[in-house]
């Protein structure tokens, strides 16, 4: 007979969480990450020393849509309980801006969730009921009363290159949280980000989504110097470009 104090955090995820999640009709390919590093080395300086806080890695992150995450899964091994897990994932979920909230030590999950504050914000289950995609969709949107309307531009991906390159999980919460506000017709939006936080490929995410969207059909892109103008539209903003390339192409042909 198997051991469950013997079983070590990754064999839990291996033997028990995942098959909880494939039952549950979740995707190990394209909608579930595992091991997911967030953040690189933070330095802090103290009492004249240097020291390199540990980078911060969720166990698991799902995705409902590959520009939505929408849940946080972290695993203990069965020496744990299952709420000993929890406060870690919050602490990520607050980081990442991820609704729901789930901990595990095989024997149960418990979910915490983060847009209630009422009695049914945490609750235990077993791991045969884990959540199906289309259901933690389905909460997430009856809660914050998302629209049919609204969830065509909230729904639409980011754009992807050869270069799978993604955004980074600030990008994407400045992203997500613009294209929500937009979906629901607020009319000015201040978005502030420091300098070196890809501010421009930022900016380009969330023109795409409302222009794909077919939200909006002309938006005006603003830069004090024709340089930057022209440096934005060679690099982050080409794939613009190569439509426009390709539409012209087909009406020569025609």
């Amino acid at each position: 007979m198997l051991d469950k104090k013997s079983l070590s955090e990754r064999d839990i995820c291996t033997k028990y969480i995942n098959p909880a999640l494939e039952k549950a009709c979740w995707n190990m390919k394209t909608q579930i990450r595992e091991e997911v590093t967030f953040t690189d080395w933070k330095i802090v300086a103290k009492w004249k020393k240097i020291i390199r806080l540990w980078k911060r890695r969720a166990d698991y992150i799902l995705y409902y849509k590959s520009s939505f995450p929408i849940a946080i899964i972290e695993a203990k091994d069965n020496k744990h309980s299952v709420w000993d897990g929890m406060q870690q994932g919050l602490d990520y979920a607050r980081t990442l801006d991820i609704p729901f909230v789930f901990s595990s030590n095989w024997d149960w999950f418990l979910e915490h969730n983060r847009l209630l504050d009422s009695w049914e914000i945490e609750k235990e289950f077993s791991l045969d009921n884990f959540p199906s995609p289309e259901e933690l969709y389905s909460r997430y949107t009856w809660i914050l009363n998302i629209t049919e309307e609204q969830k065509e531009i909230i729904e639409e991906p980011y754009h992807m290159d050869l270069s799978w390159k993604q955004p980074r999980y600030y990008q994407r919460i400045a992203i997500n949280r613009t294209i929500e506000a937009i979906s629901k017709w607020t009319d000015r939006i201040l978005l502030v980000m420091a300098t070196w936080t890809w501010k421009t490929y930022t900016a380009f995410q969330i023109i795409w989504r409302l222009w794909k969207s077919k939200t909006k059909k002309r938006i005006l892109f603003l830069a004090d110097r024709n340089i930057l103008i022209d440096q934005t539209m060679s690099n982050d903003f080409k794939p613009f470009w190569d439509v426009m390339t390709k539409v012209e192409k087909r009406q020569v042909n025609k």
